[in-house]
């Protein structure tokens, strides 16, 4: 057995014999221990709106899935059958979304569907479309990354339409519900993300002109309601507290990563971050994976499932 398995199994049995709130006991051990076989430089990872979210959810999940690797095997979502099918739903439409922006009919697309939300989806998604796009370019599934304090910092867009020299709109399809409160996603990681590196990386949409924040607008689409869309409009003064965030959250990564720091800190949200975590049992915060009914509407399934399509991008505009 080799010595990862060895101290994977002992933790597992571990993990389930006491709930502690603690920072220390057997996971910080397990933690340091595997510290030392750290399986990424971080000098080598580039950022993502995924990554930097689940560093200010809580850093130890970063430690863990970006720097030392850790695939835990626990369910976080129950019943998980129900929870991978609406994740290949999701998947689904965005495929077909994209398939649509590259020309192919929509007849043609929606010919093989056998689910009726799905259905319901593609549907809204025809008749009820993000509204007064620009049409000079239309790219879907591009990725944009730029430069930031010494690191990368990707992007990738479900849809960018722009008119060079006028609008910019980056629009991002959700089949979650739309929230009842938008705070939450109005401070999450992809608010911040998206238009941050459009304006810094995105000359290419603009004509090869520098982007002005005010150009730019970033559309949230939901597939359940899509009369009802969350439009953000873009500022310098947006965009200068957003790279305030980005560098601040990077520089302090950087800094427990050059100070070797082997066991970072747990998120305080234990009822909220830790019930759909992967490493709950690991960090001894719970053996009992959440409940899907409780899943909060601002939540991704995709983030639930550790899916962070940044890493899997198919055009890179550097």
């Amino acid at each position: 057995m080799s010595k990862w398995a060895s101290m994977q199994g002992a933790s597992e049995q571990g993990a389930n014999e006491q709930v502690s709130k603690g920072q220390v006991g057997k996971e910080a051990d397990f933690t340091r221990t595997l510290a030392e076989l750290q399986t990424c430089r971080l000098a080598d990872l580039q950022f993502s709106q995924h990554s930097l979210q689940d560093y200010a959810d809580c850093p130890r999940r970063f430690q863990l899935r970006y720097l030392l690797g850790v695939t835990w095997p626990a369910v976080k979502v129950e019943p998980i059958a129900e929870m991978e099918w609406r994740v290949r739903l999701g998947q689904r439409f965005h495929r077909m979304a994209h398939q649509h922006a590259l020309g192919i009919p929509a007849g043609r697309l929606e010919a093989g569907l056998d689910d009726e939300d799905l259905h319901r989806w593609w549907h809204n998604f025809l008749t009820a479309p993000p509204r007064d796009l620009p049409t000079g370019i239309r790219r879907a599934e591009v990725s944009l990354s730029a430069p930031l304090v010494g690191h990368r910092l990707i992007a990738r867009y479900d849809l960018l339409a722009a008119d060079p020299g006028e609008r910019l709109i980056i629009v991002d399809w959700k089949t979650r519900p739309r929230p009842r409160n938008t705070k939450r996603l109005l401070n999450k990681l992809q608010t911040v993300v998206y238009p941050y590196v459009l304006v810094e990386a995105g000359a290419v949409f603009n004509g090869g002109r520098s982007i002005q924040p005010e150009q730019v607008t970033m559309v949230y689409w939901f597939a359940h309601s899509p009369d009802d869309p969350l439009t953000l409009a873009y500022d310098a003064a947006r965009h200068a507290a957003n790279h305030e965030r980005l560098v601040t959250l990077i520089r302090e990564i950087a800094a427990r990563d050059d100070e070797n720091v082997q066991v970072w800190p747990l998120t305080d949200d234990v009822d909220r971050t830790c019930k759909f975590c992967a490493y709950r049992s690991l960090c001894e915060r719970g053996s009992i994976a959440g409940d899907l009914d409780d899943l909060e509407e601002d939540w991704e399934f995709e983030e639930i499932l550790d899916i962070d399509l940044e890493q899997i991008a198919e055009i890179a505009f550097r």
